[in-house]
């Protein structure tokens, strides 16, 4: 059985928009964006993020991506050279090796390789999906699909890179209406950058 684990950089006030670069996701005229590598490049000079996130993605067995965040990773990952050195060359490899799932309304066929559509009942096909996929089932961006899958009770584990910035717009991870949800924190590790990074997991218990 699998785990479906949501993985977000995440700021202060909640928002998940556009983190890695001015030009990743500009819905909504979000003109905000490369906040977190901007950050980074900035005050991570110990590079402490890099290793805890490749750690992290050596355990990814399959992505699940709603259709957003799949046509941006599509667009970087899926044609990147996976001969290049270090990360970079290492993230593409495993991720056109591991199956992608995605959750869409529109798209009729997907491009990148071992890219699969899912069902229109979008809830049990990732119940399945989890009882038959081994390892980490990993969700980045995605925050429409995260929303759905909280509702049904199928996120495993929440770990978010907290950074102490406020932007004031943008989409938010928990927005207006998520599903109540109780989380139990079983890490927390603040970097020397200011970054905090914090594992949930779901609980038995219900929200009161």
């Amino acid at each position: 059985m699998g785990r479906i684990v949501v993985q977000e950089f995440i700021t202060l006030d909640g928002v998940v928009q556009g983190g890695g670069g001015a030009e990743e996701d500009r819905e909504g005229g979000f003109d905000l964006g490369g906040w977190a590598i901007d950050y980074d490049a900035a005050h991570d000079r110990l590079d402490e993020g890099g290793p805890i996130i490749e750690e992290w993605e050596s355990r990814t067995e399959a992505l699940l991506l709603g259709r957003k965040t799949y046509d941006i990773w599509a667009r970087a990952w899926g044609v990147w050279d996976e001969n290049a050195e270090g990360v970079m060359g290492e993230f593409t490899r495993r991720y056109n090796r591991v199956p992608k799932y995605v959750a869409s309304r529109t798209l009729t066929e997907l491009g990148w390789k071992n890219s699969h559509l899912l069902g229109p009942d979008v809830p049990a096909e990732v119940a399945r999906l989890r009882d038959e996929q081994g390892g980490e089932i990993r969700v980045w961006g995605s925050t429409v699909l995260i929303r759905t899958l909280a509702e049904h009770d199928l996120v495993d584990e929440y770990r978010l890179i907290v950074y102490p910035i406020v932007l004031g717009t943008g989409k938010k991870l928990f927005s207006e209406g998520f599903t109540p949800s109780r989380l139990a924190l079983v890490e927390t590790r603040a970097l020397a950058s200011g970054v905090v990074i914090n594992t949930y997991r779901r609980t038995v218990e219900p929200p009161r």
